[in-house]
This record gives C-alpha cells, structure tokens and sequence, in this order.
C-alpha cells in the first residue's frame, strides 16, 4: 500500500512537472529518489552520483552521496535500476577519513534488497568522505560496483543556528 502511494506521488510530480514546463526530477525504478530515501534536508553533492556498473560497464544502479548543512550529515544510498523488486545483495557504504595512520570510519548497509541500500548516515565536520555502492544479480552471478576511489567533500560545516533574543 505505501508503494501505491509512492508511486501515485512520484506521478503527480512528473505530471505537475510537465505541465509547469519543468524538469521532472530524477525517480529511480520503484519510484525512489535519493532525497526521499535520506530524508528532508538532504541535497546532492557536486559529482556525487556515480553509476554502479559490472565488468561489462553495463550500469546496474546509481550511487548518490547527499548533504544536510543544517544538521552538518553526509547520506548513502545505492538505488537499483535492474533486478528491481528482486531482493539482491546491494551495499551502501560511507567511509569518512580518520585521523593520520588510522583506518577510515566505515559505516555499511549491507543486505537483499528490493529497491535500494542505505540510507547511511554519519556526521564528519571537518573531514573528507568518500562512498561505494554494490548490486548484485540473483545468485551473485554479477557484481557491480560505483563510487569515489579517494576522499572529497571535505570541511563541510553545519549551518549555525541563530540565538533566539
């Protein structure tokens, strides 16, 4: 039932889109977007969608890395494009860099899913990040893989709040 009413959503918007003479935002299969997936607040980074592709370069999915300044938190999440509503093991996975000579923090959401992995959440004022997702095929007969292989999206600071006098 709430994937009904996702889905009535999602077609609505691209309906008032089109009829305002807009660009219909981005709807993943299954009818989910990355910033409905993390929540209220969260934009994309620059650069911050990256394909999710096997050994053939056939894209499988997207990776989407996202910001909340207000709350100063990075968002993962994997969206599937193929074996949609096929639970597959499908990762989401934020790395944020620790200190020198340290192991970056990993947090991971790893599992079958229908739909999409994540959403990962974690706050790194001050630090770089960087970010994988995986899909794989039913049986695991296909793997693929997307995001950034280094750190970027470094410093971000929340917005401060403004004394109420």
């Amino acid at each position: 039932m709430a994937g009904d009413v996702i889905t009535r959503l999602a077609s609505a918007t691209l309906l008032a889109a089109a009829l305002a003479g807009l660009p219909a935002p981005a709807v993943a299969a299954g009818g989910y977007t990355p910033e409905q997936v993390c929540g209220s607040g969260f934009h994309r980074v620059a650069l911050g969608t990256r394909p999710v592709a096997d050994q053939t370069n056939t894209v499988r999915g997207q990776v989407h890395l996202l910001y909340n300044a207000y709350i100063g938190e990075h968002c993962v999440v994997t969206i599937k494009s193929d074996f949609v509503g096929t639970p597959t093991s499908t990762t989401a996975t934020l790395l944020v860099q620790n200190i020198a000579f340290a192991a970056p923090l990993e947090y991971k959401d790893p599992g079958n899913f229908k739909y999409y992995a994540g959403p990962v959440k974690a706050n790194a004022h001050g630090k770089c990040v960087s970010f994988q997702g995986t899909i794989s095929s039913p049986g695991s007969a296909i793997r693929a893989s997307g995001g950034w292989g280094s750190f970027g999206d470094c410093g971000r600071q929340p917005r401060r709040q403004r004394a109420i006098r």
